[in-house]
C-alpha cells in the first residue's frame, strides 16, 4: 500500500507546489455534489448540477453543508476552490488521497483531512477513504473519494428529522459531528476487528498452520495501518480545541473533548490489538518449535534404541569364517532374543527417565 502511494506520488516530482494531480484511485465516475442547508426552523436540500451557485452559497445566514463525492475531476474541484476561496495546496491536498489526517488554519476556514474506515468485504478486510473537511463561518465542505457508502448518513438524518441539537448550532458544531461519525466508526470496524483475533485465537490454540501465520500477519499489517490513520487524529482534534480561532465556539470544544477521549479509546484499543498479535506470533513460532522438538525427540528415540541392534546385526554379518557362533545351533534365537532385550531394556530406561 505504501510502496503503491509512493509510486503515485512520484508522478509530482518536479512540479511547482499548487499544481493539481489527482493521486489515488478513482471510485466513482461522476462528481456528485449534494447541498443541506438549513437553520432551526428551515432545512433544504437539492443537488449541485453547477459550481457557479456555490458563490451564493457562502453569503447565505444559514449553514450550508456542501458533500462532494469523487475527487478526480480536477477542473471541477478547482472552480469549487474558486467559489469559496480555497488556497490552491489546500485544492492540491484535497487531490493527494494518500494524505495523513492533520489540520490547517487558513484564517477564513480551517482545513481538514481524515481516514474514514470501512470493512470493504466479507472476509473483514478494512478498507480506507480519505475525507477533506473545509470549515468556513457558516459552511462545511466535505471531499469523499466516492467509494460506495459512508458514515454520515446519521448526521444527514438528524439534519432532516432536526433531532438532537445540530439545527441550534453553526457549522463548526456540523464539522464536530462529521468528525465524530468517523470516529464512532472506527470502534465498529475494531470491534469486527475483536472477533477476527479472537478466533485466529482459538485457531492457534486448536490446530496452528501456515494460514495461521499468513492470517497473523495480515492482521499486524491491518493494525499497523490503522494506527497510521488513528493516531494523527489525536493531534487534530487536540490542535481544534487549542487553536485560537474564531470558527470554533467555545460550546463546541466540550463535544471535541469527547471525541477526543473516544480517539485515545480506540487508539488505546489498537495498541492492545498490535500486542495480542505480537504475543500470538511468538506462541506460534513456539508451538512450531516444540511440535519439531517433539517429532525430533521421538526419531532419536528410535534410532537410539537401534543402535546398539545395528551394531549387533553388523558384527555377525561380517564374513569371518572362524566365528564361533555361526556354528552354535541356538545362535540365531540367542541374537535375537539379546536384540529384544536390549531394545526393551532402552525403552523402560526411556520411559522411566520420561525422556519418551
Amino acid at each position: 500500500m505504501a510502496r503503491h502511494a509512493l509510486k503515485k506520488r512520484s508522478r509530482k516530482a518536479g512540479l511547482p507546489p499548487g499544481t493539481l494531480v489527482h493521486i489515488g484511485e478513482r471510485k466513482t465516475d461522476v462528481i456528485k455534489a449534494v447541498v443541506l442547508d438549513y437553520d432551526e426552523q428551515n432545512c433544504s436540500e437539492s443537488v449541485l448540477t453547477d459550481y457557479a451557485q456555490c458563490i451564493a452559497l457562502r453569503g447565505k445566514p444559514t449553514v450550508t453543508w456542501v458533500d462532494i463525492e469523487g475527487v478526480h475531476d480536477i477542473e471541477a474541484l478547482e472552480r469549487m476552490g474558486h467559489c469559496f476561496g480555497l488556497h490552491p495546496l489546500v485544492v492540491e491536498d484535497i487531490l493527494n488521497t494518500d494524505q495523513r489526517p492533520k489540520i490547517e488554519d487558513y484564517g477564513e476556514y480551517l482545513y481538514i483531512v481524515l481516514r474514514m474506515l470501512t470493512n470493504g468485504s466479507e472476509s473483514g478486510e478494512i478498507s480506507s477513504e480519505q475525507v477533506s473537511l473545509i470549515l468556513g463561518e457558516n459552511f462545511v465542505l466535505s471531499f469523499q473519494e466516492g467509494a460506495k457508502g459512508d458514515v454520515f448518513e446519521p448526521v444527514r438524518t438528524r439534519i432532516r428529522n432536526s433531532k438532537g441539537q445540530i439545527r441550534k448550532l453553526g457549522a463548526d458544531y456540523l464539522a464536530y459531528s462529521l468528525i465524530d461519525a468517523v470516529v464512532d466508526n472506527y470502534f465498529i470496524i475494531l470491534e469486527k476487528t475483536g472477533e477476527r483475533v479472537e478466533l485466529l485465537e482459538e485457531t492457534l490454540i486448536s490446530d496452528p498452520g501456515p494460514e495461521t501465520l499468513r492470517l497473523i500477519h495480515s492482521l499486524k499489517r491491518e493494525m499497523v495501518y490503522l494506527r497510521k490513520s488513528v493516531w494523527p487524529l489525536r493531534e487534530v482534534v487536540s490542535g481544534m480545541q487549542r487553536r485560537d480561532s474564531i470558527l470554533i465556539r467555545e460550546s463546541t470544544g466540550f463535544y471535541l473533548r469527547d471525541v477526543y477521549d473516544h480517539t485515545i479509546q480506540v487508539i488505546d484499543t489498537i495498541e492492545t490489538f498490535r500486542d495480542m498479535l505480537s504475543g500470538m506470533l511468538d506462541i506460534y513460532l513456539s508451538s512450531i518449535s516444540n511440535r519439531t522438538n517433539a517429532v525430533m525427540k521421538v526419531l532419536t528415540v528410535i534410532a537410539t534404541i537401534f543402535i546398539p541392534l545395528t551394531w549387533l546385526a553388523g558384527v555377525y554379518g561380517m564374513n569371518f569364517k572362524n566365528m564361533p557362533e555361526l556354528s552354535w545351533q541356538y545362535g540365531y534365537p540367542a541374537v535375537w532374543l539379546a536384540m529384544l532385550a536390549i531394545a526393551a531394556g532402552m525403552v523402560v530406561y526411556f520411559k522411566k527417565k520420561k525422556w519418551w
